[in-house]
């Protein structure tokens, strides 16, 4: 009766407390789980030039275990729906952890060029999966949490998550390579130990997608085939931003160490740390600003970085200064140009309202 009332009681208070508080923590629990994954996609960048080192790999060959990766990562993307419909949000991350400890543990035990195409064709398995669903889960485990919350700040943790742990993977690679006796080895010992913790900690956190059979376009209603169309200059200027930042990622450390001849590993992995950094950086101080405004500024900073790119290593004496101005512009722009138009669309979906 006192709650059609609209009046409380203590207890009613405390187990509405209780119904929340797994949410809450089941956010950050995700939002780790998205980390680790995420940062073994670039994970290998350091490593590269140990592996063309030690098995005499071609540019062409480099260039195949890109390919597989990002290919994997697509067709995973493609049939994220599906999955999702079957096993939830939560069996999705489930999925991607333990996909990832599976594909570090091969780059770990299978040393030969084989090892290296498998481990990257199932990271990006384990990044289709994480990528296509973790936003959305920590959104809904927020609001969930907090009917009152603002689903922007889930959001904006989320991407922020995202594009900074692209740097982290290589930051800590490119350290422990330096330093430790089996660089290619330690660095994914260490993701199937943070693998571990997070597959602990997503055990733990509630579903909040429940699972269903998949939509057929039959049964569907009209409008929820209605798709939103993304503007043709808009999509290419978000896929030369990530164009760019991918070809510096894969070519940084080669740049390092023959042209610039810094062969440090720890700093092959640190130039790409302040890339993706400074990709976080720049969505969170554009929050405010106007979608059109931002993808802008996004394709203005892509622009200027390829520039500065070029000239810092085209000079008599190439400068590793201009190098990381020009690395930090360049990764400024694909976190400026998801917030642009392509964002806004992908923002249009909102995810299920929370629950009581």
């Amino acid at each position: 009766m006192t709650r059609d009332l609209g009046v409380w009681t203590a207890p009613d208070c405390a187990l509405v407390s209780a119904q929340r508080r797994p949410h809450g923590s089941g956010f950050w629990a995700v939002a780790f789980a998205f980390l680790i994954v995420m940062a073994v996609a670039t994970l290998p960048s350091p490593l590269y030039g140990l592996y063309r080192a030690r098995d005499h790999l071609s540019t062409l060959t480099i260039t195949v275990v890109f390919a597989i990766f990002a290919g994997s990562t697509i067709a995973t993307l493609q049939r994220d729906s599906s999955i999702a419909a079957r096993v939830g949000r939560r069996g999705m991350m489930l999925g991607a952890v333990g996909t990832m400890m599976l594909a570090v543990g091969v780059l770990a035990a299978w040393k030969d060029l084989p090892g290296l195409l498998a481990g990257r064709l199932l990271t990006g398995v384990a990044v289709g999966l994480a990528a296509s669903t973790a936003i959305t889960y920590l959104i809904e485990l927020r609001l969930r949490a907090d009917p009152h919350a603002s689903a922007v700040r889930a959001r904006t943790i989320g991407t922020s998550v995202n594009v900074g742990a692209l740097g982290v993977g290589p930051l800590v690679a490119g350290c422990l390579a330096q330093w430790v006796r089996q660089p290619l080895t330690v660095p994914y010992l260490v993701f199937v130990a943070l693998g571990a913790v997070a597959l602990v900690g997503l055990w733990a956190a509630p579903e909040t997608g429940a699972s269903a059979p998949p939509a057929t376009t039959e049964n569907q209603p009209a409008g929820s085939r209605r798709r939103v169309r993304l503007p043709v200059p808009a999509a290419a200027a978000t896929l030369a931003a990530f164009s760019a930042n991918g070809l510096f990622a894969g070519l940084s450390g080669l740049f390092l160490a023959t042209t610039l001849h810094h062969p440090s590993h720890a700093l092959s992995g640190a130039t790409l740390f302040l890339v993706f950094s400074c990709g976080v950086a720049s969505q969170l101080a554009t929050a405010r600003l106007q979608a059109s405004r931002v993808l802008a500024l996004g394709t203005i900073s892509m622009l200027a970085g390829l520039v500065l790119l070029v000239v810092s290593v085209r000079l008599s004496t190439p400068s590793l200064a201009l190098f990381l101005i020009g690395g930090a512009l360049i990764g400024r722009a694909p976190a400026l140009s998801s917030r642009g138009p392509p964002g806004s669309c992908s923002r249009r979906a909102r995810p299920k309202a929370a629950s009581r």
